[in-house]
């Protein structure tokens, strides 16, 4: 099939072989409205990053052929041709092209260098290969909408060999969190089916139903981060590197010390690099947080070991299965002999959120516990120097990082 531009589609791409067509309807739907791109232009840490990113680097545009993966509006293009990119293919496969088209005729000066093809990556044909890939493919907890396959499909078919790509690297920050607030919150949801008497039925069989489905539901809100009771760790995808199939099934195994007695309530988690940050206590993107709940809290005291694994597998819906589990190790004498106090362990669904917007709850500490003090997010600078990797004084927690370099 002939799209505009020249551009040629292959009767079935990959990317209808791995995702349901209901799903990728809603989805090439929802960016194709002006709303949702306005809630995104409207993210100014996240649009601003990228402005500064890539005016930064100019020299790395300057006179190169670009290609904008997933080009929406077309803004990431305006940027390129704005840091003298020779020409950038803006690739989009929503009809939010047609608006792009629209807001490059709108803006000749730098329109002149920027072409739409409508299509998906997988599919469309380019006339030439890029020195530069430029693309925001992240989602929540980074990899939902598995929009990152598409930018790495991309970097195969249309990066000439060493080219470079904004972002380069992407980084899920994790630490267990402590929040009682949240906890009766999502429980609570669930008591309409202790009713025994609605109107003359009895709702209780379908309690536990209940209640293990909304806590199948991964919370997406900002919190504060004197919620996190451990130093965090990090997992790195290298968007330069990794494979699309590395990207099906994700394993991180966690290991963490607890800094204070408490009850572990899940994991948190955020993504950060420039750095692009979702960390909890930095100013808040579209992304938010992500925190993944135990229907089972553990219990803690300073200084134990918490271990477990986030496991994340993609399906056809263009999202995640998240399998969380996380284990208290022995504590006080015998304890150097390994063994496991406590486990808990959930299944969620990165594709239905529960999506708390509401504002923050005011977390008062009780007469007898401590703030947890020693954990505090990374530092956010926007200097240029900040491409190089920051120290930090402790990461955040699964914090959503993008790098760009």
């Amino acid at each position: 099939t002939l799209l505009t531009d020249g551009a040629v589609t292959a009767c079935k791409s990959k990317f209808d072989d791995k995702i349901e067509p209901s799903s990728a309807k809603m989805y090439f739907h929802y960016y194709g409205q002006l709303l949702h791109q306005q809630n995104m232009l409207q993210d100014y840490v996240r649009t601003g990053t990228y402005y500064a990113a890539v005016i930064e680097n100019r020299a790395d545009f300057f006179g190169r052929v670009v290609v904008d993966v997933g080009a929406g509006s077309g803004i990431l293009s305006f940027f390129a041709a704005q840091a003298g990119a020779k020409h950038v293919y803006a690739v989009e496969a929503s009809e939010m092209a047609e608006y792009a088209r629209k807001l490059i005729a709108g803006n000749p000066s730098l329109g002149e260098k920027i072409t739409v093809i409508k299509g998906k990556v997988e599919e469309v044909e380019l006339p030439e290969k890029a020195d530069i890939l430029i693309s925001e493919p992240m989602g929540t907890l980074l990899v939902n909408e598995r929009m990152l396959e598409s930018y790495v499909i991309a970097r195969d078919r249309f990066l000439v060999p060493n080219g470079k790509m904004f972002p380069t690297v992407g980084r899920i920050h994790m630490a267990p969190f402590s929040d009682e607030y949240l906890f009766v919150e999502i429980a609570n949801k669930a008591l309409f089916w202790q009713q025994q008497g609605y109107y003359g039925v009895d709702l209780t069989p379908l309690h536990a139903s209940a209640f293990g489905g909304y806590f199948s539901q991964p919370v997406v809100d900002a919190f504060d981060p004197r919620l996190l009771v451990a130093p965090a760790i990090s997992h790195v995808l290298d968007f330069t590197e990794i494979k699309e199939e590395d990207l099906y099934e994700i394993d991180i195994p966690l290991k963490f010390i607890a800094s204070v007695g408490t009850r572990v309530h899940g994991l948190a988690c955020c993504t950060v690099q420039r750095w692009l940050t979702t960390a909890p206590g930095a100013p808040t993107t579209h992304w938010y947080q992500l925190r993944c709940v135990l229907s089972q809290p553990l219990y803690v005291v300073a200084g134990q070991e918490i271990t477990g694994q986030l496991q994340m597998v993609a399906h056809n819906a263009q999202s995640y299965t998240v399998y969380l589990t996380l284990s208290a190790k022995m504590w006080g004498p015998g304890a150097e002999q390994g063994g496991i106090l406590q486990t808990s362990s959930c299944k969620l669904d990165l594709k239905e959120p529960y999506y708390r917007m509401s504002q923050p709850q005011t977390y008062a500490m009780a007469q007898d516990q401590q703030p947890h003090q020693p954990i505090h997010a990374q530092d956010i600078h926007i200097q240029a120097d900040d491409l190089k990797e920051p120290e930090l004084i402790q990461p955040p927690p699964q914090n959503l990082d993008a790098q760009f370099q």
